[in-house]
Order: structure tokens, then C-alpha cells, then sequence
């Protein structure tokens, strides 16, 4: 199948009211039964993320969602991934520049954008001709961010039932989730993994004799034995951070750095002050390798 850009609508995202779309005459029955499902999926915009792609047989369906209006298209599953966001980000951008908030929201009639149309029919044509195309430096912003932000995979149970029909395959969202992968390990990923893991195995070590110490001296501060304890948390969840990706990953790791700068203040009485630095260096260390160990993201043949 030629690789091609099929159909395109703009739709309100509260409702999924249809504000504007590509008039075309193709009768190809999967294509028709695209199209049910990019109805069905207009209606479910506010409940997905703001980019995604969803695979249905021979076709994709892409979309992107701002400002409370969605950009869907559909295409060929071998069209490139980033000229077909590219298709959507110059349609958003047309739409923005066109139409006002004020508008949008007070639409009431389906297609009520519909002169929109001529232009979607204009930029169809020219992504379905992408060696002529002249914004290659928007491609390559477009790749750029696609690696670092991938779109998200839905499945088509996450449309529900359609047409009286329910989807059972597995609803797996694949892009920027706990199953992301990593870039590979570096050397300096690996040495502060393994100082961060001393500085643990330290802490913990000293935790335990400071619990010892206050069973046999009541006059010991339990604190420090929470302090040791916090320490070797922070350090274990740094180098859980650093192996498998999360949700505010680095926002995580600075929080557990200051855990372990906030632990050793309080137990200065107990360390000088090279063991304090060596802990808190490890820590800064392991931080910015986990803000340097970025999402793996795939970069696609763009065929341009």
C-alpha cells in the first residue's frame, strides 16, 4: 500500500464536537471502519494524553490535543511517525491562527469550520508527496521531540465498545510510561550505581549500631537511627530511579538528594567532615546521572 496521509478532522475535545474535516471519496471499506473508530475516539480525547497513535489493522490514527481542540488524522501504517505529527502540528497551527477560543466554544452545528477543509486538502497533498517537502528543519524539531516524548500507544479496548462491538486486546500505553526504556548504561552510570550502594550499605550499617547503642543506652538519640535509616532509603531509591524509568523521575532524584543532604546535617555530630562530603557528593553524582540517562525513544525512517 502507498504510504499517504487518507483523512484528517478537527474536533472540540469536551464533546467531541466535529469542527472541521477532509472531504474525500474513498469507498475502501477499512478505511470506513477507520474513520467509525476516529468518531469514537473524538469523543474520548479528554480521557487520553495529548499525543498519541492508535494502530487499527492497515491504518494509523494519529492525534494531538491543545487548547481544548483536537487534531486527528489518519494514514497508512507504513506513513512515517514524524511527518505525520508534523501534518497535525501545521494543522493545529493553521487553526489557532484562524479561529479564536471564543469561536470554538460556541460552536453549536457540526462542521461548523467546514472552510477549513481547503486547507487540509492543499497540506494533504503536500505531505503525500514528502521528498517535495520544504520544512526539513521542522522534521528534524519534530524527530528531536518524538525521541524525547514519544507518543502514546493506545490499544482499541481503549475505545470501548463501538457499534455495538467491545475490543478485548490488551490495553498497553507504550511511550512515556513506567515501561519506557532508558538510554544504555555509561561507565559513570555504573560507578555512581555502585558508590551509591556503598553509601547505602554504610548507612545501614551504622543504623543498625545505632539502634544497638540506644537499646543499651537510653540516653542515646533514636533520631540518628532514623536519620541512618532515611539515608539508605534515599540512596537505594536513587539507583532505583537511575535503573527504571518514572513519572517525575528527576524531580524524584533531587528530592532524594536532598534527603541525603538533609540526613547527614543532622548527623554531623557522628561524622566529620569528609564523610559528610563523600556522602553528599555520591548522592549529587547519582543525581545528575540519572538526569543524564534520558527516555529511549526510537527514531523512525522519516523518509525525507
Amino acid at each position: 500500500m502507498m504510504s499517504m496521509v487518507l483523512f484528517a478532522s478537527v474536533v472540540r475535545v469536551v464533546d467531541g464536537l466535529p469542527l472541521s474535516a477532509s472531504t474525500d471519496y474513498e469507498q475502501d471499506k477499512g478505511l470506513q471502519e477507520t474513520k467509525k473508530q476516529v468518531k469514537a475516539l473524538s469523543k474520548k480525547l479528554s480521557q487520553f494524553p495529548d499525543r498519541c497513535t492508535l494502530k487499527a489493522g492497515q491504518y494509523n490514527i494519529n492525534f494531538t490535543s491543545c487548547l481544548g481542540v483536537g487534531y486527528l488524522m489518519v494514514c497508512t501504517e507504513n506513513y512515517p511517525n514524524v511527518l505525520a505529527f508534523c501534518f497535525l502540528d501545521e494543522l493545529q497551527r493553521e487553526f489557532i491562527v484562524t479561529y479564536d477560543a471564543k469561536r470554538v466554544n460556541s460552536a453549536v452545528r457540526p462542521y461548523s469550520f467546514i472552510e477549513l477543509d481547503n486547507f487540509i486538502q492543499k497540506t494533504k497533498q503536500r505531505f503525500n508527496s514528502p521528498r517535495s517537502l520544504s520544512t526539513k528543519i521542522n522534521l528534524a524539531d519534530m524527530q528531536t521531540e518524538i525521541k524525547l516524548r514519544p507518543p502514546y500507544q493506545l490499544s482499541l479496548e481503549d475505545l470501548g465498545s463501538i457499534n455495538g462491538f467491545s475490543y478485548h486486546t490488551p490495553s498497553k500505553y507504550k511511550g512515556i510510561t513506567p515501561s519506557q526504556q532508558l538510554d544504555p548504561v555509561t561507565l559513570p552510570g555504573i560507578v555512581s550505581c555502585v558508590l551509591s550502594i556503598l553509601c547505602g550499605g554504610l548507612n545501614l550499617l551504622r543504623g543498625v549500631h545505632a539502634i544497638e547503642s540506644t537499646i543499651q543506652n537510653d540516653d542515646e538519640d533514636f533520631n540518628y537511627v532514623i536519620a541512618f535509616f532515611l539515608g539508605t532509603a534515599a540512596c537505594l531509591y536513587q539507583c532505583s530511579l537511575f535503573a527504571y524509568f518514572s513519572v517525575w523521575r528527576n524531580s524524584k532524584s533531587f528530592l532524594a538528594l536532598a534527603l541525603i543532604c538533609l540526613s547527614n546535617m543532622y548527623l554531623y555530630e557522628l561524622r566529620n567532615v569528609w564523610q559528610i562530603l563523600f556522602h553528599v557528593t555520591v548522592g549529587a553524582f547519582m543525581t545528575l546521572q540519572i538526569r543524564l540517562r534520558q527516555p529511549q525513544g526510537k527514531a523512525p525512517d522519516y523518509n525525507v
